[in-house]
């Protein structure tokens, strides 16, 4: 590496991300959450198909800034004297500075960069201030970069589904809505077989719930007649001695 800064972490620091792509403007989250580090540029959900072989690494949003994985940063960048952040139970780090606009009084770290307070023992608050740093008193790079030939996007990833490596859009599309309304005679068979017994199920059940509520309301209809004609009959005098 020497002691140049490499070109992925000037495009980390450069690059503008959550903007709309230009390339798949009419898509659907078409936003630029993901930088390839071979191409150092920002890309979309839908670019993923070119860039499968490359470097990847997927830029978050917290507060309005730029974040990235620590577990995925520390693999490319020796990251133990930046502050991290713990956001949906993942560390973060944050990729730009974050000056504070009052002065920090009192003990404690501070950012060596920016002067925002820090928990003890970090000494940077981003990525870039720490490259800031390097850049300034260390003069080389090569003791903090890390080899990493390969960095695939996480399984939690936000990828549309149309962006599987082989798949077509249109092709996929149609696959969802097939799916999805049922024409694959072999689902549509299936859920036939098994939709009709239920649908008998449920209205013998109602039916059977009908004839039982009509069994007690007549039941209680010829005991109510039986009382009210014990009520109104002849009355019946004792016999005379």
């Amino acid at each position: 590496m020497g002691a140049h800064k490499p070109a992925w972490l000037e495009a980390l620091d450069k690059l503008k991300f959550f903007v709309g792509c230009s390339v798949h403007e009419s898509a659907r989250k078409n936003e630029k959450n993901i930088c390839c580090l071979d191409c150092c540029t920002a890309i979309c959900p839908h670019c993923l198909r070119s860039h499968r072989l490359h470097r990847l690494v997927q830029v978050r949003r917290y507060v309005y800034h730029d974040v990235v994985r620590l577990q995925d940063l520390d693999k490319l960048i020796d990251c133990s004297s930046v502050q991290s952040y713990t956001i949906n139970s993942s560390k973060v780090v944050f990729l730009k500075k974050r000056p504070q606009s009052r002065q920090f009084k009192g003990a404690g770290n501070v950012c060596t960069s920016c002067d925002r307070t820090l928990q003890e023992p970090y000494i940077h608050c981003s990525l870039e201030c720490k490259v800031d740093y390097i850049a300034r008193h260390k003069k080389d790079f090569s003791h903090y970069i890390r080899r990493c030939q390969s960095l695939q996007l996480s399984p939690d990833s936000i990828v549309p589904p149309d962006t599987e490596v082989g798949d077509d859009e249109d092709t996929n599309e149609t696959t969802h809505s097939t799916v999805v309304e049922g024409d694959d005679p072999m689902r549509s068979s299936d859920s036939e077989d098994f939709n009709v017994p239920y649908l008998n199920f449920i209205r013998k059940k109602r039916s059977g719930i009908n004839l039982c509520s009509r069994s007690a309301n007549k039941v209680d209809t010829e005991d109510m007649a039986t009382n009210m004609s014990r009520r109104k009959g002849i009355p019946h005098r004792s016999p005379l001695c």
